[in-house]
């Protein structure tokens, strides 16, 4: 579940006491990880999977309440920024009104010194920063058509504020659900932005043109989610120049995710082996070619600072044997989904029987539809699959969602991730994202009462039967 579907009163999920209270709900549920979406500032689609800055965090989840206990907001402020609705994240609203208020924050924040601390730990988020008071100043046009090099002062200061805030609220939220015993798993995109500071600050890493265009884009080819592939368009790595600097850049950013993270999945693994690349004249992916990745040399490079730190490798969508290689020798866990396992080939990876130990089973991702939504939407032939392999007469397949969560429990994957939408027996109305649909995504949210109605001493009991403790 990401911070922006959990409940509260100011239009989208933040780090305010409503997530501790979530951790709250996970540690007596006898569940020991929480998995969230990427942390950066989302696209003009809400997506977090393309951003301004890798190394951003999203305003949005900034808690209004804790602004206004530390002084920086008026009471009036907070109640002005109360919801109409609980159930939808209200971006439209979002983005007309919530930054101006912690502009206003921003004039009352006075601690600089920690923040100047902050920035010495964090230099590329001091970059970002830098960056969008340089769009500021350039009308927020993208940096290709920048004029003006000299950063809006202001912009700076109220960016740095934004970030600060950001960071320090939830380093505070990670240490809670940490001595609850609940571990956080990020999320890291592969690619960046063109118009991004990561780009930006950092052209020779990337396929670009004499110009500062880029010469291939990213995207996959048709798969089941799309017939004509996705176009991603984001700019391809110079695996090349990276490699001759030592994966510098790539290692600043597994550092930055281990400050806020105890693990991470890496999106679209199998690019580190070969990656799709697309002409940018191109209006869909089916005419692009895969490139070699920079493959294990690049993987055991940065497994040399990791640590304990864990990294989940996605490597679903067209994977091929060398790809399977790849994430076998790397020592990552893959990724495992039910969904995938009554769609795909008999006796498939995806059925819990057949999970490795060294894996990640999810009933499904934030691509997928929800399990109830996937079942109702299914043809009798996948219904009755599902009923059968979960021991449920096929008349009640809409009652399969206990043996379900059992047997993913029961399998021997090392991790079970159950989307939140799938413990609160959730329809396809409540589906987060559809790939390759740019509108209506990313805006669910949990009410409190739902919250409520899940038996946390029945899922500490099935965890703790199976092992899973």
């Amino acid at each position: 579940m990401h911070i922006s579907s959990l409940y509260g009163d100011y239009s989208i999920g933040s780090f305010g006491s409503e997530a501790k209270e979530f951790i709250d709900f996970l540690s007596d549920s006898g569940f020991s990880y929480w998995q969230v979406l990427p942390f950066c500032l989302p696209d003009e689609c809400n997506s977090p999977y393309k951003s301004f800055g890798a190394f951003s965090g999203n305003p949005y989840f900034i808690d209004l309440p804790t602004l206004y206990k530390k002084g920086y907001i008026s009471k009036a402020d907070l109640d002005g920024a109360k919801q109409n609705s609980p159930y939808l994240c209200e971006f439209d609203r979002l983005k007309k009104e919530r930054f101006s208020l912690l502009e206003k924050a921003s004039k009352n924040f006075k601690d600089f010194n920690k923040m100047d601390k902050f920035f010495e730990e964090f230099p590329e988020t001091l970059a970002f920063c830098e960056f969008m008071a340089l769009k500021t100043a350039n009308q927020n046009k993208a940096h290709s058509d920048w004029t003006i090099f000299t950063p809006d002062q202001n912009a700076f200061n109220v960016w740095k504020f934004v970030q600060y805030e950001f960071f320090t609220e939830w380093f505070e939220i990670k240490n809670y659900a940490n001595s609850k015993g609940v571990k956080i798993i990020g999320d890291m995109p592969i690619y960046v932005d063109y118009d991004s500071s990561d780009l930006f600050y950092n052209k020779n890493e990337f396929l670009l043109d004499k110009n500062g265009k880029p010469t291939l884009v990213a995207g996959v080819p048709p798969d089941y989610f799309s017939k004509d592939g996705q176009l991603w368009g984001n700019p391809l790595y110079n695996w090349n120049k990276m490699k001759q600097n030592g994966y510098t850049w790539w290692k600043r950013r597994i550092d930055f995710h281990k400050k806020l993270f105890d693990g991470v999945r890496i999106d679209h693994f199998r690019a580190f082996q070969d990656y799709f690349a697309i002409k940018p004249t191109e209006k869909t992916a089916k005419n692009g070619k895969w490139k070699k990745g920079p493959r294990l040399p690049f993987i055991n490079e940065i497994k040399k600072s990791l640590g304990d730190f864990t990294v989940i490798a996605e490597d679903l969508g067209l994977i091929t044997d060398e790809v399977r290689t790849l994430v076998k020798k790397s020592g990552f866990p893959g990724m495992k989904v039910l969904q995938f396992g009554f769609i795909s080939e008999e006796n498939s990876p995806h059925l819990p029987h057949n999970y490795e130990n060294n894996s990640i089973a999810y009933t499904g991702t934030h691509d997928n539809n929800t399990l109830l939504g996937f079942v109702w939407e299914s043809s009798d032939e996948i219904k009755n699959k599902i009923t059968d392999y979960f021991g449920v007469e096929r008349d009640k397949w809409n009652e399969c969602y206990d043996n379900v969560i059992k047997g993913m429990l029961l399998s021997p994957a090392n991790l079970t991730v159950f989307p939140i939408q799938d413990i609160l027996k959730y329809g396809a109305d409540t589906r987060l994202n559809t790939p390759g649909i740019p509108k209506n995504n990313w805006a669910f949210r949990i009410t409190e009462n739902a919250i409520e109605t899940v038996d946390e001493k029945y899922y500490y009991y099935i965890n703790k039967l199976y092992g899973r403790i």
